[in-house]
């Protein structure tokens, strides 16, 4: 494929400058390895270094600087231009849409029109399955499980029993949707039964889970997932939870049960909280906080427990400057030992 400056400037509905008329752009790669038929882009901090890369485009924001003499594509989200050029220049490939003679699909089950079921996958009674979604080999869908249009679920992924998906969503490969909440009842001999888990999991349009994460079904009623969030590998989400609209969580985040959390929230990596609490919408947790009570809406926590950021970094300063007091006050202790002695 060959595209020209300004036809990518059209794609990305944004305004071009130094436009080179012979130049023809065959790919996109990131700054470091971007040569001169490819297109890059740059963001803070790393703006101010893009005029060391070879890229033959650039596409910067309107208040990033000029750069001479380089065609350079101005947009308000180069970001999220960079993820339209990837989805045009390295589009995904295609997948034949019939049922593999090697797959498994119940009597029952209803598939909606340009479906494709890979090989050794296995679709249980009452199934349906939405126009355009594909099924990978090796994954398991359980009876009466609803899935919207366009889905996709990659390769061993498990979406159990009564469970709902809605549209475009997205489980990638190993991902388990509606395994048993983690319930019990403890005993007096210190053994512990298990309580049955009735519910289901509901999945809104747009949602993607990652590689390996889990999102248990509730003891009764839904666990739910609302619309747009994104989820990344080996994330764990209990029963019984609702995790807002657009939300955040990275890798190793872990919600245990009967947590609400607002929209527009973000999980750092191994951010987590503990269980049956109410988050509000458009909080940011960092790495590693950890969420032990309630939390109002608009705030941004870190540390364990998780307080106001800038509470915390006040604290993490004050901690490195505790070596060094430590020495000043035995210093001082030997010197008030050596005015004791006199």
């Amino acid at each position: 494929m060959e595209k020209s400056v300004q036809e990518l400037a059209e794609y990305l509905h944004g305004t071009y400058e130094n436009d080179n008329p012979e130049l023809k752009i065959t790919g996109v790669k990131g700054l470091v390895e971007a040569g001169p038929e490819d297109i890059s882009f740059a963001v803070p901090p790393y703006v101010e270094h893009c005029h060391k890369s070879k890229a033959g485009v650039m596409v910067l924001s309107p208040n990033d600087p000029q750069l001479d003499g380089r065609p350079v594509i101005r947009v308000e989200n180069p970001r999220g231009a960079f993820a339209l050029l990837l989805e045009l220049f390295r589009p995904q490939e295609e997948v034949e849409r019939v049922i593999s003679q090697y797959a498994f699909v119940h009597p029952t089950a209803k598939i909606g029109a340009n479906v494709a079921i890979q090989a050794f996958a296995y679709i249980e009674a009452g199934v349906e399955i939405g126009a355009g979604s594909i099924i990978y080999p090796h994954v398991y869908v359980g009876k009466r499980v609803k899935m919207g249009e366009n889905c996709t679920l990659y390769p061993n992924v498990t979406v159990r029993e009564d469970c709902v998906l809605g549209n475009r969503v997205i489980l990638q490969a190993g991902a388990v949707i509606g395994g048993d909440g983690f319930g019990y009842v403890d005993q007096k001999d210190g053994s512990h039964t298990k309580v049955l888990q009735t519910g289901n999991v509901i999945i809104e349009d747009d949602v993607e889970v990652g590689n390996n994460s889990c999102i248990d079904r509730a003891t009764v009623d839904s666990t739910i997932v609302r619309k747009g969030t994104k989820i990344d590998n080996l994330v764990q989400i209990g029963h019984n939870d609702i995790v807002g609209e657009n939300c955040l969580m990275c890798a190793h985040v872990g919600i245990p049960g009967s947590v609400t959390i607002g929209n527009n929230c973000t999980f750092a990596g191994q951010a987590a909280t503990t269980g049956h609490i109410t988050i509000g919408n458009n909080c940011l947790f960092a790495g590693r906080a950890g969420v032990i009570g309630n939390v109002p809406d608009n705030q941004q926590m870190a540390g364990f427990p998780a307080q106001p950021y800038r509470e915390w970094l006040k604290q993490e300063a004050n901690i490195r400057k505790v070596s060094e007091m430590l020495k000043k006050v035995k210093a001082l202790e030997k010197e008030l030992q050596k005015l004791q002695n006199k």
